[in-house]
């Protein structure tokens, strides 16, 4: 299966609420978002990503960025609603064909780079083209490494890397496999400013040149203003979406309209951190 085609969904939430167990059986939530004994992390959240667009997620923490993530990449099950990916509900799918799907349909790119300490930035970038049985796995992984400027460093375990090298291994390992869809959780959160822009740009790049569908988690708004469309999360809920010419749309479902809807259409345009998005 190749990409989708533009202008088609690639992500959807279709009223998706998330609820976990409140610690000692009260909601640390209060106001609307409480439930009696339950902790309401996402609330019936409602959005179309269209295939192929950049899309920011903006919230202070705890406001359900990351939980979000989960859900889209079936690291997580919603309490009730709809996530779909390319169209597919995927709190239908069996643990096994939710890996598969990762595999094949969407990438990561991490805070924490999330790579495997014992294998060389070559390994780490073949390790999930090997898993997809690609013939070429080691010329492909040298290609894109040398693309984020490690040729030199292909052969250095992580501890070995500082951290803006590190975070460019996760983005090759990311884009290696060509996933029509990347995920990332404040990928420049642990990195200075300078080489965050750095590591930025490279991800932006790798970005166009595969056409990739992106939504990313941040707390900056100088990052979310690249993006061609800005959702705006607070207590669990869309509150207001906007786009890159930055006329914005209210969801504070006071009129009937947004009541109906609450919807955050994305077109060609940590919650608390109980779910920790990790492969």
């Amino acid at each position: 299966m190749g990409n989708p085609t533009q202008g088609t969904p690639a992500l959807e939430m279709l009223d998706v609420t998330r609820r976990f167990a409140a610690t000692g059986g009260r909601s640390l939530r209060q106001g609307q978002n409480a439930r009696a004994g339950q902790l309401v992390v996402l609330d019936r959240i409602n959005l179309q990503i269209t295939a192929g667009k950049f899309v920011a997620v903006l919230g202070p923490s705890g406001s359900g960025k990351s939980t979000m993530l989960a859900l889209m990449a079936g690291l997580d099950r919603p309490s009730e609603g709809q996530v779909r990916v390319e169209g597919r509900e995927i709190q239908r799918l069996g643990e096994d064909e939710l890996a598969r799907l990762r595999r094949r349909r969407i990438g990561f790119v991490f805070q924490s780079f999330q790579l495997l300490g014992n294998l060389t930035a070559l390994e780490n970038v073949m390790l999930p083209l090997e898993m997809l049985g690609r013939k070429k796995a080691r010329s492909g992984a040298t290609e894109i490494l040398e693309r984020v400027g490690l040729a030199e460093r292909i052969n250095h375990y992580p501890s070995q890397l500082s951290g803006g090298e590190q975070q460019r291994v996760a983005m090759a390992r990311a884009f290696g496999p060509e996933p029509p869809i990347l995920l990332a959780d404040e990928p420049t959160g642990n990195l200075d400013a300078s080489t965050g822009r750095t590591i930025l740009d490279l991800l932006l790049e790798l970005r166009d040149a595969h056409k990739t569908t992106m939504v990313l988690v941040t707390h900056d708004p100088k990052v979310a203003d690249l993006a061609q469309m800005r959702i705006h999360l607070e207590a669990g809920r869309v509150v207001r979406t906007e786009n890159a010419e930055g006329s914005s749309r209210p969801q504070d479902g006071k009129s009937a309209e947004h009541e109906a809807s609450n919807r955050a259409r994305v077109e060609p345009a940590d919650e608390p951190d109980a779910v920790e998005v990790s492969r």
